[in-house]
């Protein structure tokens, strides 16, 4: 199996969903999405912005690499009545089941920055993208001390050497790479901006049961928890990501959690 599919498919994303709904709405809210408009939603999940965008009226295909993902949007769209929405497996490095320009907004937020090739997710992007269209990304970055990029960091250090040719996805939220990437797909520099922007987690119970989400079904955490195991090294990582978790959280009432985490906001024109 593509061990990016494995580990995507490995737990069950739409727990961790649940806490992303209010910034994905609020975040689809700036993109300036009108009624009838064609937009791909890449590394979608269950549907946390391409929903929002069909709400909106747009007209919304979301593809993801996880079946269990897929299946859990199409369950969304169906249970709010959205027949403008659909979601579909595909590969973010080849979207060739997809034809050119044929969308006026591609979006991926903490999507298709997982997937390797980074330039061949970038080319892809930009073939799909109607002339006068925009790719908006939403992507970690890499050293930053709010929770996302702190988890990734923290876990890093209890799993084993990624192998040779690997390349980080937290290079998506390096300005640079990202211009490169973009640049070699035909996009020049001046067409591309970066803000960054603040996506909240909130839920409805403790930090330490957030942090139980990302342990049970965030297949990066996951295969750290499994790596410390085999180390006797569980409780250690355990230990660090309950004191990032509790330090993090902002909601001042008892078990429930309210946890800002910073990312780059690009926009390319096509």
């Amino acid at each position: 199996m593509n061990p990016n599919k494995a580990l995507w498919e490995k737990g069950d994303f739409t727990r961790l969903a649940e806490t992303m709904r209010e910034s994905g709405a609020a975040l689809v809210d700036k993109l300036a999405i009108t009624k009838g408009l064609n937009v791909l939603d890449l590394g979608c999940g269950d549907g946390t912005t391409a929903i929002p965008a069909a709400r909106l009226g747009a007209q919304v295909l979301g593809v993801d690499i996880a079946r269990n993902l897929v299946e859990a949007g199409n369950q969304r769209a169906r249970s709010e009545g959205l027949t403008n929405c659909t979601f579909q497996e595909g590969d973010a490095t080849d979207l060739s089941e997809l034809k050119d320009q044929s969308f006026d907004l591609v979006v991926s937020i903490f999507g298709a920055m997982f997937a390797p090739q980074p330039f061949e997710v970038a080319k892809e992007m930009v073939r799909v993208t109607r002339p006068g269209g925009r790719i908006v990304m939403g992507n970690w970055i890499p050293g930053d001390p709010t929770l996302v990029a702190q988890i990734l960091r923290i876990s890093s250090a209890y799993t084993p050497p990624t192998p040779e040719g690997f390349i980080s996805p937290m290079l998506w939220g390096v300005e640079s790479q990202v211009l490169e990437r973009f640049g070699q797909a035909g996009i020049p520099e001046g067409n591309v901006s970066f803000e960054k922007d603040t996506y909240t987690f909130n839920a409805p119970f403790s930090p330490a049961e957030f942090l139980n989400r990302f342990r049970n079904y965030y297949g990066p955490t996951m295969n750290a928890f499994e790596a410390a195991e085999k180390n006797g090294k569980a409780g250690d990582l355990k230990q660090e990501l309950e004191a990032l978790f509790t330090s993090q959280n902002q909601s001042t009432r008892e078990n429930t959690t309210s946890v800002p985490a910073t990312f780059l906001r690009v926009t390319v024109l096509r």
